[in-house]
């Protein structure tokens, strides 16, 4: 018995026409859709403050209008955390627009998650819960299925458990459609998507990705036949290392350990993943929180031709002694060298320096900041412009994690007739602890190496998890790995990316993937809606890793 879970939407904004074509393209049983991340929570936020009735995300009801005849035909069951901030508000607006269109099913959504109220001060606060309000929801016959705050991954072990009536102490099973969930959340990255090896495959127009899924928790990874992308073992284990740390891989319902995930080709576009252990799951839920911050202004100053940094320097200095009457709380500057010598073109004869400021005063950082650089247009270093005009300066938003123990939190599956079922927290839990580290492989004997990028030998993939960042680094070999869990230690990361020298840098080995995890902690400083960084999610972080050159074996080359 096999259940076909598929993914149509990995992000607020991902491809409009995704839930056609997977409902269009083959079978399927469930089809889920993603809307939410920590940045999507500050922007529903934000449309709360607006308007009370609004908090979810308004594309998903466009795409339903298009497709909820389809998937009504094809029996397929929908389960999606569109709801956001306010899940019951997505609900009532999907049974409108099902009675409008004369198509008869049935929605129920799940709610518990909210937790502002606990955390004052908070312009969201959302408890990250389990999958088990989405089961006791299809298991009452629901249709759709809305939820808010849940895991990516409980968008699948949620289905999962209800068909194969998996309990809450099958924590073998419950991995298993952990790591499937993992896998299909951001869409096509599954299926070549933000590929280090992207030129492997046609990934113009990737296909979305779905699992099958069986009655031990073990999958295959796919998608519909004849659409775009593709699908290997590098593919998969781009996405299992991406937004992970560790071994353990803590969820509400089971910790997934991701040390006994083992990938195997299974034919053309279909990678099989079995042997998945599962712990119970930690005591507390996370919470994200998401706060106002202040406000942020920036201006960029182009600096051109001779004497870069001569010029930079004085405008520097200049803006320095223009904002010390009411310094601004936080002054970043930045200097990208984009320029080359003896250029052909005056873009590529120009460097760019960035100049941020924060303050909790929207003043401070507004008129004072826009002044102070238009002012010196015509007093300043020779070929003075600014890529735009700074602005009066925009709040941003601060993301913060929070845990709560898990009994704490009433979860509550809402069924189409308005029944309430709630829905226990885990019974057996375990607190988090590290996994001893396992042993090195014996290394490549000494041989001739090459100057060379690491990316000819690693792929990589990055991302965020509040104000840290990780990387994931992998070969496709065991050669390769021989050689890489050597070579490349947290310090030798550290020496490769600069920027993370001064931070924390935690390894981790993942044998059975040929991988290394980094845990670069602060490099993102309050998270992604601060943008403290020039690449504030650390998506290009690993294609970074992967350009830097060190000494490479040659057999390997």
């Amino acid at each position: 018995m096999t259940l076909r879970i598929g993914n149509a939407s990995g992000f607020y904004g991902d491809r409009f026409d995704a839930l056609r074509e997977m409902l269009t393209g083959g079978e399927l049983d469930v089809l889920t859709g993603d809307y939410l991340a920590e940045l999507t929570m500050l922007i529903l936020g934000r449309d709360r403050l607006k308007d009370p009735g609004a908090g979810y995300a308004r594309t998903f009801l466009r795409q339903l209008e298009d497709c909820l005849g389809l998937a009504h035909e094809r029996s397929v069951k929908i389960v999606t955390n569109a709801g956001g901030l306010n899940p019951a508000g997505l609900a009532d607006a999907v049974r409108a627009l099902a009675d409008r269109l004369g198509i008869p099913v049935r929605v129920a959504h799940v709610e518990g998650d909210d937790l502002t109220a606990a955390f004052p001060g908070s312009l969201a606060a959302h408890a990250y819960l389990g999958g088990f309000g989405i089961a006791e929801c299809l298991r009452a016959g629901a249709d759709i299925v809305v939820t808010g705050r849940v895991t990516d991954a409980a968008l699948v072990t949620g289905p999962a458990a209800a068909h194969f009536g998996w309990r809450p102490e099958d924590h073998d099973r419950l991995a298993g459609a952990v790591v499937a969930g993992h896998v299909l959340e951001c869409g096509t990255q599954a299926t070549g998507g933000n590929y280090a090896f992207f030129a492997e495959g046609d990934v113009r127009r990737p296909g979305f990705p779905l699992a099958e899924i069986h009655q031990d928790g073990s999958f295959v990874v796919t998608k519909h036949p004849g659409t775009g992308g593709f699908v290997d073992v590098g593919t998969v284990t781009a996405q299992l290392l991406y937004e992970t740390g560790g071994a353990r891989y803590a969820g509400p319902d089971v910790t997934a350990r991701l040390d006994t995930v083992r990938l195997s080709q299974d034919g053309p576009d279909r990678v099989r993943v079995e042997g998945v252990r599962g712990e119970a799951p930690p005591p507390t839920l996370k919470v994200g929180r998401n706060l106002f911050g202040g406000f942020r202004n920036e201006v960029v100053f182009v600096l051109t031709g001779l004497d870069i940094e001569a010029k930079a320097a004085l405008v520097r200095e200049q803006m320095t002694d223009a904002l010390a009457k009411s310094p601004p709380a936080e002054v970043r500057w930045e200097q990208v060298r984009t320029d080359r010598a003896d250029a052909d073109t005056e873009e590529t004869a120009s460097a760019l320096l960035r100049l941020v400021v924060r303050d909790p005063d929207q003043a401070v950082v507004g008129r004072a900041l826009s002044g102070a650089a238009i002012e010196l247009a015509l007093a300043s270093y020779p070929g003075f412009h600014v890529s735009a005009p700074p602005g009066k300066g925009a709040p941003y938003g601060v993301f913060e994690a929070a845990y709560v123990p898990q009994d704490s939190v009433a979860q509550v599956a809402v069924l189409d007739d308005g029944r309430r079922i709630p829905v226990a927290p885990a019974p057996a839990t375990a607190v988090l602890d590290e996994v001893a580290p396992p042993p090195l492989p014996e290394p490549l004997p000494p041989g001739p190496t090459r100057r060379a990028p690491l990316g000819l030998v690693a792929g990589a993939r990055s991302g965020d998890k509040g104000g840290n960042a990780n990387v994931g680094v992998w070969v496709r070999s065991d050669e390769a790995w021989r050689w890489l869990a050597h070579e490349l230690t947290a310090d030798r990361l550290r020496e490769l990316l600069p920027e993370t020298r001064e931070l924390t840098v935690v390894r981790h080995l993942l044998p059975d993937l040929r991988a290394l995890n980094f845990v670069v902690e602060g490099i993102l400083g309050e998270g992604v809606a601060a943008q403290h960084r020039f690449d504030p999610q650390a998506k290009a972080l690993g294609e970074w890793l992967r350009s830097r050159h060190l000494d490479i074996p040659e057999v390997l080359l």
